[in-house]
């Protein structure tokens, strides 16, 4: 086995194998770096979470979720430097307790716990992104389309929005096939009835509990498109 945990020049590359936008530089040859899963139609569940009841989705999302922000918020010492200084220690620690709550929302009726539901949903899709744009961040801000400010200065992955984020994959990221725009936007928009002070779309809890289905699916795609040392510093969801 070798450990390549102390080689600062592990800088990811294409990690989208043939499916690559021409926009995250040249082919390196990185243990991890392209996708372990095979391209679906994203935004919709992998097949076999149809099988899992709602308890065991929260189980499997909670492990995984956890099991990679445990890993990252470590990664001093192998990530570029750049990239590990992104990966917040208390920040991802929030992500990990945030896959923790997902399940006390499973039995919830009221209409106040549904918006909270999507608040929680909704922020750890965003944390995924930002995640994904922290570990991949020299690529990420020498592209032409990384997020900038109004004075054209680059907005770092951790202090942008989850709008800006969604855009930037919608043109650099998401390519046919691998495409989780659909998802990521209803969870914006569900979410956003936190901040609203006049009617909006909730959907219902049925919709809520069949989107955790989803958004397994998303969080297994974004883990397999991260490079880890070895695999079995992969975090699992079982």
């Amino acid at each position: 086995m070798v450990d390549n945990r102390h080689n600062h020049s592990l800088t990811p590359g294409p990690i989208f194998g043939v499916r690559l936008k021409p926009c995250f530089g040249v082919a390196l040859p990185v243990a991890g770096a392209t996708p372990r899963r095979s391209p679906q139609k994203m935004s919709s569940p992998d097949s076999d979470t149809l099988r899992l009841s709602h308890e065991e989705l929260c189980d499997r999302i909670e492990k995984l979720t956890c099991g990679m922000m445990d890993f990252w918020k470590s990664a001093h010492g192998w990530a570029p430097i750049e990239a590990a200084g992104l990966l917040n220690v208390s920040t991802l620690e929030w992500q990990s307790s945030l896959s923790e709550s997902l399940r006390r929302w499973i039995s919830a009726e009221s209409d106040g716990d549904l918006i909270l539901a999507w608040a929680n949903l909704g922020a750890l899709v965003e944390g995924q992104l930002k995640l994904f744009l922290s570990i991949y961040y020299r690529d990420y801000a020498a592209d032409a389309d990384a997020i900038r400010d109004r004075r054209g200065r680059l907005t770092e992955p951790d202090r942008t929005t989850i709008e800006p984020l969604r855009q930037f994959f919608v043109r650099r990221i998401w390519t046919v096939g691998t495409d989780w725009d659909t998802y990521v936007s209803l969870v914006q928009q569900r979410r956003n009835a936190i901040h609203a002070f006049r009617e909006r779309e909730l959907g219902s809890f049925q919709e809520w509990r069949d989107t955790l289905r989803t958004h397994l699916s998303f969080v297994r795609d974004i883990n397999s498109r991260v490079p880890y040392p070895d695999s079995i510093y992969e975090p699992r969801e079982t």
